[in-house]
C-alpha cells in the first residue's frame, strides 16, 4: 500500500473510517455498522458486485498498540454469468476481512514494507483495499449457475437441460459414408 499524506483521503468518503473518536489504547473498541454503495470494478470477468450496491460492513474497530485492528464481516449482491451455460446469476455472498491499519510513525510502520500492513492516513482508514482484497479473491472465477449445470450443447448451443435425453448431432465424416450405407443394409 503506498504512502499517502493525510489529505489524500476525502473522510466523507463511505469507504474511509475516521478513527478520532477510537481512544489509541490497546483494547478500546467501537462497531462500525453502515450501508455503503460498491465501488466500481468489483469483481472478476463473469462475477462481480454491481457498481453502487448496497455492501453491509458490520465491522470492529479495536485499537491495538501499532494501530487499528479492523475486524468484521461485509455482505452484498453478485451478479453475474455461469460460465458453462450463461445464464444469469444473482446470488449474495458474505466476506470476513481482518485488516492491521498501522498508526503513522509506529514501529509497525517503520519495520514493515509498504504492502505488509496497512496504514493509517492521519485518523483516517481506508477500507476500499482489503475489501476489494476479500472480496475479489472469494468470487470464482468460473461460476456456476448451480454444481450440476451442464451447460450448452456445442453444436447448437441450446441449454442442455431444455433438450431432449436423446438429443445428438450424429455428423458422419464424408470418407466413411459409404461404409454406413453397407452397415444399414446389412441390417
Amino acid at each position: 500500500m503506498p504512502k499517502h499524506s493525510p489529505s489524500t483521503l476525502d473522510p466523507r468518503s463511505p469507504l474511509v473510517l475516521d478513527t478520532r473518536d477510537l481512544p489509541r489504547r490497546p483494547g478500546a473498541m467501537r462497531p462500525v455498522q453502515r450501508v455503503v454503495p460498491a465501488p466500481a470494478d468489483l469483481g472478476v470477468e463473469l462475477i462481480g458486485v454491481p457498481e453502487g450496491a448496497d455492501l453491509n460492513l458490520d465491522l470492529r474497530l479495536e485499537s491495538v498498540s501499532e494501530g487499528v485492528l479492523v475486524s468484521g464481516a461485509i455482505t452484498g449482491p453478485v451478479r453475474g454469468e455461469c460460465g458453462r451455460c450463461l445464464r444469469e446469476i444473482n446470488d449474495s455472498m458474505a466476506v470476513t476481512i481482518q485488516e492491521l491499519y498501522a498508526y503513522e510513525n509506529s514501529t509497525t510502520d517503520a519495520t514493515t514494507d509498504e504492502d505488509e500492513v496497512g496504514r493509517m492516513q492521519g485518523d483516517l482508514i481506508d477500507l476500499e483495499p482489503a475489501l476489494r482484497d476479500a472480496l475479489v479473491l472469494t468470487l470464482p472465477t468460473n461460476p456456476l449457475c448451480r454444481e450440476d449445470c451442464p451447460g450448452l450443447c456445442p453444436e447448437c448451443g441450446t441449454h442442455w437441460d431444455d433438450l431432449p435425453a436423446d438429443h445428438s448431432h450424429q455428423q458422419i465424416d464424408p470418407r466413411w459414408a459409404g461404409l454406413s450405407q453397407m452397415t444399414r443394409t446389412e441390417e
